[in-house]
């Protein structure tokens, strides 16, 4: 008789909108999901919980009001902002926001999950870094040192904690038919699909099938997976 696989916990963040919405709704289907939001309140909160991801004492007591059911976990952090500004005219304020929102609630979601993981010796992390980190567009040096810094957090947390069954892995994506996309001027859009060999902005659905086979997988650790019509 074949043993019924049991159900995991996956965390999606960012999931009252874009990417994480699209995942949260999909991966919800057949897995116990907790999406995460913060400013943009979800139009059914059902399985919703509030969180700041950048203020530690929000994350630590979200894990210890749930820590009966954070079993088999998988974080999959999509939230993430942006702030467009020439290097020499960003000023400090704007420069946090972005690295806080990106890079250390990443850090500080980690540290505060990763002790159950170990403990349960099962974990999965998934981060989403960007194009943007490779071409550094005008008007993104925060976001692109955000995202970038992310590669090497990847890397770091996966040989940390390989020996207790964890991967941590990143996807870095380029331009989706989903999320900030809606913000680029149609001419600037045109330009950027014209820059993509395949010349076609990509689906959600090839986000979906990527992060499915990094959750289904447990051979990959460490990588940063690269889906992007073969811009860089």
């Amino acid at each position: 008789m074949k043993k019924k696989r049991k159900k995991k916990m996956i965390i999606v963040t960012g999931s009252s909108r874009g990417i994480g919405k699209y995942l949260f709704n999909e991966l919800s289907k057949y897995e116990k999901v907790i999406g995460i939001y913060n400013k943009t309140k979800p139009e059914i909160e059902d399985n919703y919980e509030k969180m700041d991801i950048t203020d530690e004492e929000s994350i630590i007591r979200f894990v210890s009001e749930n820590e009966d059911v954070l079993n088999d976990i998988v974080l999959i952090h999509c939230a993430g902002n942006n702030f467009n500004s020439m290097l020499h005219k960003l000023d400090l304020e704007n420069w946090n926001d972005v690295i806080n929102t990106n890079l250390t609630s990443s850090f500080l979601l980690s540290k505060h999950l990763l002790p159950l993981m170990r403990k349960q010796n099962y974990g999965k992390i998934i981060f989403f870094s960007s194009v943007v980190s490779l071409l550094g567009p005008i008007g993104t040096a925060a976001y692109a040192s955000a995202k970038s810094g992310l590669w090497g957090l990847t890397k770091t947390i996966s040989t940390e904690n390989v020996s207790k069954n964890i991967t941590c892995n990143t996807i870095n994506l380029g331009y989706f038919d989903i999320g900030m996309i809606s913000e680029i001027p149609q001419k600037i859009l045109d330009t950027i699909i014209d820059s993509i060999p395949m010349k076609k902005l990509g689906k959600p659905d090839d986000i979906l099938r990527t992060v499915k086979y990094l959750i289904d997988t447990d051979y990959i650790t460490g990588s940063m997976i690269n889906i992007n019509g073969g811009l860089v």
